[in-house]
């Protein structure tokens, strides 16, 4: 049985949550273009030091401001201690 490999995008954008706003590197499982307003929502992850990686966790909520202008909601779903990467899930 074959599954669909999803694309992968990467990039630099702006990270904001409770107390932070800051660059990070961040990566987005899915095609970007067919997010679209409501339910859908793709998973990635952000990668910045491991304090702040633990910060955006513990805060459970967040915004990401893309370089190209675009802006999602994020939720944070996971994190190890010492870790440097937070997963996420993005909806606009």
């Amino acid at each position: 049985m074959r599954t669909k490999t999803l694309p992968v995008t990467t990039g630099v954008g702006e990270l904001k949550f409770s107390g932070f706003a800051g660059q990070v590197a961040w990566r987005i499982d899915g095609d970007v273009e067919k997010l679209r307003r409501g339910a859908v929502r793709l998973r990635g992850a952000i990668t910045t030091t491991a304090d702040i990686a633990r910060d955006a966790f513990k805060a459970g909520e967040g915004l990401l401001a893309l370089e190209t202008g675009e802006r999602y909601r994020l939720t944070m779903l996971g994190h190890t201690d010492g870790s440097d990467e937070v997963f996420v899930e993005l909806r606009i």
